[in-house]
């Protein structure tokens, strides 16, 4: 069974370390800052997305052995004007 913490939502146990341009980085960092939402959090949201797309239940690859938790949930990204940087 996985862990949970004292709130009782399942513990992020994993790391994930990637390269990529700083330029790009610091892209996402500000456009996850516009829509108020954290570059961590779009990352997780995009990995069990992708998981999802690619489920294979033949191969047991995918899909069930997220929670009904962490199944994604769309939701409508803010429009907000972001001023160009010099």
């Amino acid at each position: 069974m996985p862990e949970r913490s004292s709130s009782g939502k399942e513990r992020k146990d994993g790391q994930l370390v990637i390269r990529i341009k700083k330029a790009e980085r610091h892209e996402f960092i500000d456009l996850c800052d516009v829509l108020d939402t954290s570059a961590a959090r779009e990352i997780r949201k995009f990995i069990r997305d992708f998981i999802l797309s690619h489920a294979d239940p033949a191969n047991n690859i995918g899909g069930p052995d997220l929670t009904a938790d962490e199944q994604p949930q769309r939701r409508s990204a803010k429009k907000v004007k972001r001023s160009k940087k010099k």
